[in-house]
């Protein structure tokens, strides 16, 4: 029995534990929900092969993190981006109240969804993941500069973009303001 074989019971914990949030930051990262699945499965992939320099003492959901954040920052240089996505699928009812709870989440995904891949990361990083501009950077080996510039930019896209996200926006600019 070699080293990977003894592992394997740890990490199919974690995998076991961690999966679905894992799937979660993927869909957030990617704007699509079988891409974010696909990510995760790359990225476990390579957490698996680093596994004995991770466990026990490392931590593994950071290093998978890091890897899915990276994987998702060059996959947006690409030209090419494999499918595009349908706005709606034809076998989902269309999208009902904004404000409606389960839609939300929809709207959020939506607008990310419409964000170059490298600025959804960097917002993805920053507001969903907490983490500072010069951690993402060094997330990602890009300056911070870059990350302020692409958050900006983001930023001002959602602004622009109609919609509920737009709204809030709005909202939140003259909250901000008064």
């Amino acid at each position: 029995m070699n080293e990977q074989d003894n592992a394997a019971p740890d990490f199919a914990q974690f995998v076991a534990a961690r999966y679905p949030a894992l799937v979660r930051y993927g869909t957030l990262l990617t704007g699509d929900r079988g891409h974010g699945e696909d990510l995760t499965q790359e990225s476990l992939v390579k957490s698996h092969k680093a596994w004995r320099r991770l466990h026990p003492h490392g931590d593994p959901e950071a290093y998978t993190r890091q890897v899915m954040a990276r994987a998702a920052w060059r996959a947006g240089r690409r030209l090419w981006r494999r499918e595009i996505p349908a706005a709606v699928p034809p076998d989902r009812a269309a999208a009902g109240d904004a404000y409606d709870s389960r839609d939300t989440a929809a709207a959020v995904l939506e607008a990310l969804r419409a964000l170059p891949a490298g600025q959804r990361v960097v917002l993805v990083l920053r507001y969903w993941a907490g983490l500072t501009e010069s951690e993402i950077a060094a997330q990602l080996g890009c300056s911070t500069g870059t990350v302020k510039s692409r958050a900006s930019r983001a930023i001002t896209a959602l602004r622009r973009a109609d919609g509920p996200l737009a709204e809030a926006f709005a909202h939140a600019e003259t909250g901000a303001a008064g």
